[in-house]
């Protein structure tokens, strides 16, 4: 029986191997909204879609600039802003407070849990009617979606930070005779933190998709209302300038949000990978 002989190549230490650069990200996310933007021009000229019903980009663009110009597009993007300001401020302390105070006692967890499944999936748009009733179509009616939205996602993350609290050191504080507040401050708070801040990202985004939707639908002052009487009076190529608008505005959250989520959990070890990377 004749045994082959492998020659193995030593690898040559302190030799840094070439690393393959590919195209930057932000290239090719570059690359994608140019090429929505020459189908949005071209399909129209074209004659693919009706111009009537969906103008070229250089028309919305045009009617982007006039609308920059006039007072009533800061004013309701003002109001845009403010409610979605407030709206989030709220349901941010609201789901905090009542997630560790629930999340923290047993027995107020297991009783509420069957009406958080049930209240949490119900649409903030089915309330409507209701917000109406109440407020007509005031800043308060669209508040009333925009917290309600909101609420939940916070509440949700700050439950199952609560829930991930090492019962070790749960244990070792109530040993201590620490107080509830010392407790929540110390070694809740700690671990709860990072999915806080995951449920600001999506509570932040969710309070702006009400915002604009209360302010269609209801008749809110704001951006959403003035896209509403773009659209019922015919002007086209405005309505869409102000849907790249709240689109721009969903693009701005998001970067905030991540930009607060890096700041605040610099110390997290996901954080500090990515920064790495």
């Amino acid at each position: 029986m004749s045994t082959a002989t492998v020659t193995r190549t030593p690898v040559a230490r302190g030799v840094a191997r070439p690393l393959r650069r590919g195209t930057p990200s932000a290239l090719l996310g570059l690359a994608g909204v140019l090429c929505v933007l020459v189908l949005l021009e071209a399909l129209p000229r074209l004659g693919v879609v009706d111009r009537r019903f969906m103008p070229p980009f250089s028309e919305m663009f045009s009617a982007l600039v006039t609308r920059l110009q006039t007072p009533e597009f800061w004013t309701a993007l003002g109001d845009t802003l403010t409610t979605w300001a407030i709206g989030l401020v709220i349901a941010m302390v609201a789901g905090i407070v009542v997630g560790i105070v629930v999340g923290s006692v047993r027995v107020l967890r297991e009783a509420t849990s069957s009406t958080i499944e049930f209240l949490r999936p119900i649409p903030s748009v089915a309330l409507i009617p209701l917000a109406v009733l109440l407020y007509g179509t005031g800043r308060e009616a669209t508040l009333l979606l925009v917290i309600y939205a909101s609420f939940w996602q916070v509440l949700v993350q700050v439950l199952y930070g609560v829930q991930d609290v090492d019962p070790v050191a749960r244990d070792t504080a109530r040993s201590y005779r620490f107080s509830a507040l010392t407790q929540a401050r110390t070694v809740i708070w700690p671990t709860a933190l990072p999915y806080i801040v995951t449920g600001f990202r999506l509570a932040a985004t969710v309070a702006l998709i009400l915002t604009v939707t209360g302010e269609l639908i209801i008749g809110t002052p704001g951006l959403g209302k003035l896209l509403a009487v773009a659209q019922s009076s015919g002007a086209t190529a405005s309505m869409y300038a102000l849907v790249i608008v709240t689109g721009l505005l969903g693009v701005g959250v998001n970067l905030l949000a991540r930009a607060l989520e890096r700041r605040i959990l610099r110390w997290h070890p996901s954080i500090r990978r990515e920064n790495a990377a």
